[in-house]
């Protein structure tokens, strides 16, 4: 099971949340005091962007980490909201009969997450809201070097062919489910050209996310500090460092469906 690290994740706080303003920015006017599900909300960074626009809501996180959710209920995240431990794969909102079902950067660890949306949008009350957003750079270096390096046969026997598991679909298959879900639907995608800086910034941006599963693999340190070593080298070879620091493109799918 993977094991996330809360303060690896922050690092880059600003940016990962960046994606998920802008898909809250989308979302139309929610009734009074709304019922509010953060549904993967990670050390809190989501939630308390919730908070920020909806201060009167009754607002859940809910979590698979338990490391996550120390984070999310300290001031680094946002305590004045409820966490539960729960797996988003198994988790039923129909009983908080929600205003909206956000979620950040969370589907693409779920497999068969198109499967979900039906059963949210029906949690959802009349006028209900599902948004979401997730990464859609699967295709990009920092993810396609890492897939070659963990099959390769100096590692594939140490961490197998499912130590990642993560993947998206394309903008208009989530457009074609939530229509499918009754729901009206607004589906886009935004590649951000972020600048990161400091030694190896592309291998510390992963180490928060798309590395963890193989980390997890890895408990002999040894064998940790030999991949990181020659997937950073990939990866400064691939994004090498300009006068301003090192270029990332950072494409996201966003997607935000109102119940009939």
């Amino acid at each position: 099971m993977t094991t996330w690290d809360p303060q690896q994740y922050l690092r880059y706080a600003d940016e990962r949340t960046r994606p998920f303003r802008e898909l809250l920015d989308r979302v139309p006017v929610l009734p009074p005091a709304p019922v509010v599900l953060d549904i993967g909300c990670g050390p809190g960074n989501s939630t308390a962007e919730l908070r920020h626009r909806w201060p009167d809501a009754r607002l859940t996180g809910l979590d698979n980490s338990a490391e996550m959710l120390a984070t999310a209920r300290s001031e680094r995240g946002e305590p004045s909201a409820e966490y539960v431990l729960a797996d988003a794969a198994t988790y039923d909102p129909a009983p908080a009969a929600p205003d909206l079902i956000a979620s950040n950067a969370t589907l693409q660890w779920v497999p068969g997450h198109l499967e979900l949306l039906p059963r949210w949008a029906a949690a959802l009350r009349p006028g209900g809201v599902l948004a979401f957003q997730v990464p859609g750079n699967f295709d990009a270096p920092s993810h396609t070097l890492l897939t070659e390096l963990r099959t390769s046969a100096r590692w594939r026997d140490v961490l197998g062919d499912d130590a990642v598991r993560a993947g998206v679909h394309d903008p208009g298959r989530y457009l074609e489910a939530l229509l499918d879900a009754g729901c009206t639907a607004d589906v886009w995608e935004t590649t951000y050209s972020t600048v990161l800086t400091g030694p190896d910034p592309v291998l510390e941006w992963v180490r928060g996310t798309a590395l963890r599963p193989v980390l997890a693999r890895l408990a002999d340190p040894v064998e940790r500090a030999a991949f990181e070593e020659e997937y950073g080298a990939l990866l400064r070879e691939a994004y090498p460092a300009g006068a301003h620091g090192t270029v990332f493109p950072f494409r996201r799918i966003f997607a935000v469906g109102v119940r009939r």
